[in-house]
């Protein structure tokens, strides 16, 4: 049995955001290996540089924005959060969003390595109006949708 069978919320009360991911996740299983990211409380995947043409087509239905080092200057203040919470893209780095003009969505981080042959791929759901409490929670949550995908596809 495999994510694309389950939604992460079936039972769970996880925000929609948490189903978008995993559709995220689903879709790129069979080119990506993920793993939780303790330090960025996301999902990680890293992968060759000659698979981020395959990589990006399976990302991009599921962004409607891409922000670089430059274009990231004129992004609404909650992607700036998101890229100031990262540490500031750097060259040939790139953010991923969903609507950001929403109050929740999700971003994605696009890593290239200084080594021209690796890329990290960091996703994640950015909630606008939570208190810290309210955050802490759905990112247990969402962490618990690691969980969920690593029982299912193992």
């Amino acid at each position: 049995m495999t994510l694309k069978s389950i939604h992460a919320s079936d039972g769970k009360d996880l925000p929609p955001l948490n189903d978008h991911c995993a559709e995220i996740i689903s879709a790129s299983e069979d080119v990506l290996s993920w793993k939780w990211d303790s330090r960025f409380e996301t999902h990680l995947a890293e992968f060759s540089v000659e698979k981020k043409d395959d990589v990006y087509a399976i990302l991009k239905p599921y962004f409607s924005s891409t922000w670089d080092r430059n274009s990231i200057k004129k992004a609404p203040d909650a992607v700036k959060q998101v890229n100031d919470y990262l540490g500031d893209l750097r060259p040939d780095q790139m953010l991923l969003t969903s609507k950001p003009d929403q109050d929740d969505f999700t971003f994605c981080a696009w890593w290239p390595w200084g080594d021209g042959k690796t890329i990290s791929l960091r996703i994640a759901p950015f909630y606008k109006k939570n208190s810290s409490t309210e955050k802490g929670t759905k990112t247990k949550r969402f962490r618990g949708l690691f969980g969920l995908w690593s029982f299912f596809t193992g």
